[in-house]
């Protein structure tokens, strides 16, 4: 633990409570924690001293995050009935 910088921790933490806060207070349709989550640490990655500024602009982007699991939707052509 003494290898950690402070600032590291505290760095965590604040990406972790401004994507909650960003979950829970802005409304997108059908939108998982995670994207909210990666999108918030490349906002903090980006803006480093305006960082809420930046991870909340990329907020409407957390949408287009591709999560593990989902298929994409495809079209399976049925034969015709006789």
């Amino acid at each position: 633990m003494n290898m950690i910088p402070p600032g590291v921790v505290v760095a965590v933490l604040l990406v972790l409570i401004t994507s909650q806060v960003f979950y829970a207070a802005l409304r997108y349709r059908r939108r998982a924690y995670l994207p909210v989550l990666l999108t918030t640490a490349l906002g903090f990655g980006l803006g480093q001293l305006p960082a809420v500024v930046f991870a909340l602009l990329l907020q409407p982007l957390a949408r287009f995050v591709p999560r593990a699991g989902q298929e994409p939707k495809e079209t399976v052509e049925q034969p015709p009935a006789t």
